[in-house]
């Protein structure tokens, strides 16, 4: 089994690092998590295998700037910057200092994990190809790529991540509930009427392989070859 991937949350609020933490081990990475500047620096020169860090930029004790600049004098690991501060000095501040990514909360924790693996398979770190694929329909979870009987269609992000979920799940029963979970979860505040509406997108995109899609009366939606 290969080793996962290890990576640091530093950030002052709880909440903000749990959010973050949940997010990231339900993607397999290995989470270490720090509360300020000085508890991130000791973490960072005691672990030899970090593969990125996730920094805050206003915290006690040393702020994301402070402990970017140390870190870039004697490491290149990716460095991904969060800030309340939409201040365009500041994001240009960070790329000067050799930040990754720069991004600004609130934000979808899904947008930033995604952020993570691409960051992590341009640094060669992770190069791990995960395909589904369904009568015809083709799924890069790596590449964010998906074909249909051969030819390339463009999804937005919660269209990508309906698809991956019914096809992770063929041939099973989901409830609107269900899918408003694992595709929205923190994300969306709202009743279950939106999934129908991003179901109906899907399935014009995806043009006659949409009818793999199958309303299920009562409960919600199906991907199978025959009829629900």
């Amino acid at each position: 089994m290969m080793d996962r991937l290890k990576i640091l949350v530093v950030d002052d609020e709880s909440r903000m690092r749990k959010l973050v933490c949940d997010f990231l081990l339900r993607n397999n990475y290995d989470v270490l998590e720090a509360a300020d500047g000085e508890e991130a620096l000791d973490i960072f020169y005691r672990e030899k295998n970090l593969a990125l860090i996730i920094l805050d930029v206003m915290m006690p004790k040393m702020d994301g700037w402070q402990v970017c600049r140390e870190i870039r004098e004697t490491s290149e690991i990716p460095i991904i910057m969060l800030t309340a501060r939409t201040d365009e000095r500041d994001e240009l501040q960070g790329f000067r200092l050799g930040v990754d990514e720069y991004i600004a909360k609130p934000f979808s924790p899904k947008i930033l994990v995604a952020r993570v693996g691409a960051i992590l398979r341009r640094s060669g770190q992770d190069d791990k190809e995960e395909i589904l694929s369904f009568q015809g329909i083709e799924l890069s979870k790596t590449a964010h790529r998906v074909s249909v009987d051969g030819r390339e269609i463009d999804l937005s992000f919660k269209e990508f991540e309906l698809l991956v979920y019914f096809m992770e799940n063929t041939g099973i029963a989901l409830s609107r509930e269900k899918i408003l979970n694992h595709v929205w979860n923190y994300d969306y505040f709202g009743d279950a009427r939106t999934i129908d509406t991003h179901v109906k997108k899907l399935r014009n995109k995806l043009g006659t392989k949409g009818d793999l899609i199958h309303t299920v009366w009562g409960i919600g939606y199906k991907m199978c070859e025959e009829e629900a």
